[in-house]
């Protein structure tokens, strides 16, 4: 991983190779091993580059080699690694690199702006809509349904960006109270300036090689054992919005991969998505681990701490660590392996890791993304 801030002086193209250069390196591979590079990114409005899996093959070593750039919204940066996962998995690869990229710092006044252009022309775009406001309405809806308070969501911002003090990429790392988190100015009701991630620059990228080859370059790897996702419709205004049924599909294809039924019990560790504070607890709600209204109250006793029952987002996520929105998928999944192969430092969590889960989620409420990895 790169470091995850605002405005990086590097390139989309120099983030990508840091990123790729780092994995190599770790696995102990160089750039004529790799046979095939899956590339992700967000949308090309950020840095006003078009055809940007062209444009971004250079920086991830795309030389006389097969090459695919997949996108999803913020659900891409799992993606990456599952579309790398398939690669290798067809029989017709044995060394894969997947890389994620987000540079949205150049997009001004504000890379909110990118996204304008998703929404319906006819129905959604005179209303003057944005993320922030269809996001303080998923809130809104998952506090009514559930009675949360609003106190009660400001524990995730207060857990996740008190984990990431421990991660060495982390942009908003810090030790703040839930009254700190309701004191932060309110950008759209209920929604307060530290419930939402920041805006990012960054890469990630990890190496995904076949049994053979893996058993050759470590005594202990980290096995992808299951994988999933699934696409609802665009139109978010006629359905539901505390809970989502194409994130539960997406969890039950990759569980039942994994053979994992009952995944509270059975995941060490999860690492789901949390661009607002908020989407933690619906998105864990939504995989299955809790049921519908539940997080809360595991949030609230502490099973969701890092010395809980599940640790949630040990990485310090989105929130703690910084959205550049691929690269920000990837981190969980790197995150997922550092942690099973017990490198992960100062914030490992313990040493009898099995089982985690990574989930990424977007685009208009309606792609998720998960992937299981296990000892």
């Amino acid at each position: 991983m790169t470091l995850f801030r605002r405005r990086l002086l590097e390139t989309p193209r120099e983030l990508l190779y840091h990123a790729t250069r780092g994995a190599l390196d770790s696995a102990g591979l160089e750039l004529k091993d790799v046979e095939a590079v899956v590339l992700g990114s967000a949308p090309d409005a950020f840095d006003g580059v078009h055809m940007k899996g062209e444009y971004l093959a250079e920086g991830a070593g795309v030389f006389n080699k097969p090459h695919q750039r997949v996108y999803v919204g913020g659900a891409t940066g799992v993606f990456v690694p599952i579309a790398a996962w398939w690669h290798v998995a067809s029989g017709m690869f044995d060394v894969v690199l997947a890389a994620a990229e987000e540079k949205m710092s150049p997009l001004h006044p504000h890379p909110q702006y990118a996204f304008w252009s998703i929404f319906d022309w006819a129905l959604e775009r005179p209303l003057g809509v944005n993320l922030l406001w269809i996001f303080s309405l998923q809130m809104t809806e998952y506090m009514s349904r559930y009675g949360v308070r609003d106190e009660d969501i400001a524990l995730v911002s207060v857990k996740n960006k008190g984990n990431a003090l421990l991660h060495p990429s982390a942009q908003a790392a810090a030790k703040i109270s839930v009254e700190d988190v309701m004191q932060s100015e309110t950008i759209v009701w209920p929604v307060r300036r530290l419930m939402v991630s920041p805006t990012s620059d960054g890469a990630a990228a990890v190496v995904l090689a076949s049994e053979s080859v893996a058993r050759r370059l470590t005594d202990d790897p980290v096995w992808i054992a299951g994988v999933g996702w699934n696409v609802d419709s665009q139109y978010w205004t006629d359905r539901e919005l505390a809970y989502q049924p194409h994130t539960r599909r997406a969890a039950d294809m990759a569980f039942r991969m994994a053979g994992i039924d009952r995944p509270r019990k059975q995941l060490s560790f999860v690492e789901p998505y949390d661009p607002f504070a908020h989407l933690e607890l619906v998105n864990l709600e939504s995989m299955g681990i809790f049921g519908k209204g539940e997080s809360v109250r595991a949030l609230k006793e502490g099973v969701l701490d890092r010395d809980g029952e599940l640790p949630s987002t040990p990485s310090g996520g989105l929130l703690g660590v910084g959205n550049p929105i691929a690269a920000a998928g990837m981190m969980k999944v790197v995150e997922c392996y550092l942690q099973l192969s017990g490198k992960a430092g100062r914030r490992q969590l313990r040493s009898d890791l099995e089982a985690a889960a990574c989930q990424a989620w977007g685009d208009l409420l309606q792609a998720s993304t998960v992937m299981v990895l296990t000892r």
